[in-house]
């Protein structure tokens, strides 16, 4: 049976903490587990398979929260499979663009894989993203209209947005930031957008989370195997409080605060990066 030291639990629940706080937000939770691993008193990088092992977890909480949702676009979905009508409905449509939005993120998550795990981790990378899509963010609630629901998101608009999400494989990016700043941009509201984020997210994710369980099963993990199962379940508790915040929050307030959030945030990691207090990898 293995043990596991009081600093290896204490540090997996943080992660897991940060994993369930940050996953629904536009801030990136993949950069804040990165950052995270470099700043705990062990300093290790949790790694991609940590992220996407407690990413299930969070994933669970927006499966029990849309569960109604859920449901009514896959028995809209498998009808429209068995009985080929002419005309889809508005729930049959959303379900073919999940799947059509998922492709991008699928194929590039195996094509990349290498690189996800290795050097697009490196913090310089991250705080640069973090920086960036920060301002996008900005720029697509400034400017976008804010007149589109998601009855009216057809196959071009799932696509992109399935690309967008896809830019969340470099950490720091973030999967809802990317899908949300693209959403806004092509005039979507933010209620909107933030929750075709949450049910795009649902296949990628859930597939790279248990893809990532079953490669690491025998493979050394610098977090263990049992913190993780923690870190993954206080993912679970903590990401269902965000998402019911969240989306009371977009009903009035704008993404300001998370633009300005990220880009102090990344500009703290490259000082702290120029100063040494950190490594880049």
């Amino acid at each position: 049976m293995t043990t596991y030291t009081n600093a290896q639990w204490l540090e997996a629940a943080f992660l897991g903490l940060l994993q369930g706080l940050t996953e629904f937000l536009p801030v990136s939770s993949s950069a804040h587990l990165r950052i995270a691993g470099a700043l705990l008193p062990s300093g290790t990088d949790p790694g991609a398979a940590f992220t996407a092992i407690t990413q299930i977890g969070t994933e669970a909480a927006v499966l029990l929260y849309f569960r109604r949702d859920i449901w009514r676009i896959a028995l809209a979905w498998l009808t429209a499979v068995a009985k080929r009508p002419a005309t889809l409905s508005p729930d049959a449509r959303l379900g073919w663009l999940i799947i059509l939005g998922t492709l991008p993120i699928a194929i590039l998550g195996l094509v990349l894989k290498h690189q996800i795990e290795g050097n697009l981790r490196n913090l310089y990378i991250t705080a640069t993203m973090l920086i960036g899509f920060g301002l996008i963010l900005g720029a697509a609630d400034r400017i976008g209209t804010r007149r589109l629901t998601l009855e009216r998101l057809g196959w071009g608009h799932g696509l992109l947005l399935g690309f967008a999400q896809a830019l969340a494989l470099v950490p720091g990016v973030s999967r809802s930031g990317g899908t949300i700043s693209a959403a806004l941009l092509l005039g979507y509201t933010r209620e909107a957008a933030a929750r075709y984020s949450f049910l795009l997210a649902i296949p990628a994710v859930l597939a790279s989370g248990f893809f990532e369980l079953i490669d690491s099963w025998d493979k050394p993990n610098p977090i263990g195997g049992g913190p993780t199962l923690l870190a993954t379940v206080l993912a679970f508790g903590v990401g269902y409080a965000v998402i019911v915040g969240f989306l009371r929050l977009l009903r009035t307030r704008s993404f300001l605060p998370f633009v300005v959030y990220r880009v102090v945030a990344g500009a703290a990691v490259l000082l702290m990066l120029a100063n040494g207090v950190i490594a880049a990898r």
